[in-house]
């Protein structure tokens, strides 16, 4: 057997900026994220992949940043929940987790945001049933995902109508 390299060069497109680190071999894309590029909202909860707390895109993908290398992404398009928020304003997606109380602790969020950013890409006109499942490899032990569902929702109905805030018919909740 030859030496193994215990470093690669990477260099990666994370939310519109371009990097290039250099990382250990072993080293897990969420620590790349966090520890390296400082974007600590990408949140680290099992390190087995079941919880989604650290879900991001790469290139057009959902993943759990936990369950893949860093020197794997070497010319990847990342986004993480650092990407949502535009000029200091928030996504619409983001706004409307607050608006709908979608969050409690928040530790599950960012995963959460990007798993729904991901769902909403590829159906933008998602039933909740399609919510749920787009959500299901997240684990939140505070809300319960109704409200989620929710926000989710109300953000699939304001691109529908294109941004205009849709009111409930009689005995449907928003």
């Amino acid at each position: 057997m030859g030496e193994r390299a215990t470093s690669h060069a990477v260099t990666v497109e994370v939310n519109g900026e371009k990097v290039s680190r250099i990382v250990a071999a072993r080293q897990l894309l969420v620590h790349f994220l966090r520890d390296t590029l400082g974007l600590t909202g990408t949140h680290i909860g099992c390190d087995t992949g079941n919880c989604g707390a650290c879900s991001v895109i790469v290139n057009g993908k959902l993943v759990k940043s936990c369950m893949i290398l860093a020197a794997q992404t070497d010319g990847a398009t990342i986004e993480t929940v650092e990407g949502l928020a535009q000029d200091g304003t928030l996504s619409p997606l983001q706004e409307s987790f607050h608006e709908h109380h979608a969050l409690q602790c928040g530790y599950c969020t960012p995963g959460m945001l990007m798993s729904a950013t991901y769902l909403l890409r590829h159906n933008p006109e998602p039933t909740d049933e399609e919510i749920r499942r787009g959500i299901r490899g997240n684990i939140c032990r505070c809300t319960g995902y109704v409200n989620i569902v929710k926000a989710i929702r109300a953000v699939s109905r304001r691109q529908a109508t294109g941004g205009h805030a849709v009111t409930a018919a009689a005995g449907e909740e928003v």
